[in-house]
């Protein structure tokens, strides 16, 4: 007789595009906070941006809690900038950030894009290196921390341009 299948919980989380207003947005706005923003002494407010509502928004959940995200906002044509990575600190270290950033990478072409472009924390650029990623002009503070810009160009996709 096979074993039984692995509990729910251990099963990967889904990956979904979602926009504000979504049911898991609250969520993953709480994620952000908690992974990005509260460790810095932040305050809340601190994790929205005023371009939120144009930007593409991929998170992942599992029984209903978001446990990762990634956003882009187009920024130039044919290019934007990958921003708000983050992982439950349950998960840090799993693969699922490299899930996260691959599965955004995969879908941007579709929507026309052929760069992308990203402020690292110091601490997670060898993360974004080992995705292809490489860095650019000088150091930098953002958020009271050091941080490297950070591009890649994408494939172009044959499909052509899609409205975000």
């Amino acid at each position: 007789m096979p074993p039984p299948p692995p509990p729910a919980a251990l099963d990967a989380p889904e990956l979904s595009f979602i926009s504000p207003g979504h049911p898991l947005y609250a969520a993953e706005l709480e994620l952000r906070f908690r992974v990005l923003r509260e460790p810095l002494g932040l305050p809340r407010a601190s994790v929205t941006f005023p371009f939120e509502h144009e930007s593409l928004h991929l998170v992942a959940h599992q029984e209903g809690r978001v446990v990762g995200c990634v956003l882009f906002h187009p920024d130039s044509p044919g290019g934007g900038r990958l921003f708000a990575m983050a992982v439950s600190p349950a998960l840090q270290g799993s693969g699922l950030g490299r899930r996260l950033v691959t599965a955004l990478e995969a879908e941007l072409p579709r929507r026309g894009m052929v760069s992308i472009h990203l402020h690292a924390r110091a601490t997670v650029v060898p993360f974004y290196e080992r995705l292809g990623y490489t860095v650019h002009g000088e150091p930098f503070t953002e958020v009271n921390i050091p941080h490297r810009h950070m591009r890649k160009l994408l494939p172009s996709s044959i499909l052509g341009p899609r409205e975000m």
